[in-house]
């Protein structure tokens, strides 16, 4: 099910690789839109859902790819050439091995396409890692939950964290996280802190030492959640809250137009029915 979902997004993704500025970069071809020297043929993406099964093809010339999630458990990728002339390629037998490496070319550059569109679904997997808990051996870690101001002042120390040369203790996060979260912290509090972050692979214990350094992951964790918390959540919503922002801005008018439609919509649908 999760694969089928996958292919989906894919292809609501992928929904424009059809037109011709798209299909150059799949084919490695050039093509003249207009004018005496256009390139002759069709260039489109098809979206056909035969049954239950959609399935991605996209045309250039007599060039066919068609891209389906196969039996339930697999991406599969298929390029058929009808007309070898399309790529400067003779029709003999021993023209083959170049005919599938055009093939394969495509395919791969089909493929480099998506994984750079579709690189949101790694991202959600790395965020759903943090918010929930975890189990490292026989050892479990607790959910570093986004929403958390605990979570938030850890992240936030971690940022700091990240140009000690010679990392930093239980005491040198405690001292941190007081102002950070305004009230006193306990050094056990700390201790419960530094073994989550460490079993999610944020923090390292440095070998042979009682002290830590901030990973490459951890880092950008780190600096990615603190900012989307810090410059868009918050300021955004009390942008678009009611009543709450003092002054008008684009941001709040564009809800408020958003909220009147969904309005009138809802409406004409109770009329309707």
């Amino acid at each position: 099910m999760s694969g089928r979902v996958f292919f989906e997004e894919v292809i609501r993704e992928n929904l424009d690789i059809g037109r011709p500025d798209q299909v150059q970069l799949i084919f490695d071809r050039k093509i003249v839109r207009r004018g005496p020297r256009a390139t002759p043929g069709r260039f489109r993406t098809r979206v056909i859902t035969e049954g239950v099964y959609p399935s991605l093809h996209v045309d250039y010339k007599a060039t066919r790819i068609k891209q389906y999630h196969k039996e339930g458990q697999a991406l599969r990728t298929e390029t058929t050439i009808n007309n070898t002339r399309d790529f400067q390629i003779g029709k003999r037998l021993q023209n083959l091995p170049a005919l599938r490496e055009v093939g394969f070319r495509a395919n791969r550059r089909l493929l480099d396409v998506q994984r750079i569109s579709h690189d949101c679904s790694i991202g959600e997997d790395g965020f759903h890692a943090i918010q929930h808990p975890r189990k490292v051996d026989d050892q479990r870690a607790p959910a570093i939950r986004f929403e958390d101001e605990r979570a938030q002042a850890l992240l936030h120390a971690l940022v700091l964290f990240r140009l000690q040369p010679d990392g930093f203790s239980n005491a040198d996060l405690r001292m941190h996280l007081e102002p950070l979260r305004n009230k006193d912290v306990s050094p056990g509090a700390v201790t419960y802190d530094l073994r989550r972050l460490r079993l999610h692979g944020l923090i390292q214990r440095i070998p042979r030492t009682r002290r830590y350094e901030v990973t490459e992951q951890g880092l950008r964790y780190a600096l990615f959640l603190t900012r989307a918390y810090d410059r868009l959540l918050r300021p955004g919503l009390a942008v678009v809250l009611p009543d709450q922002a003092a002054t008008e801005s684009t941001l709040r008018s564009s809800f408020r137009h958003l909220e009147a439609a969904m309005t009138q919509y809802v409406e004409q649908a109770q009329l309707a029915s």
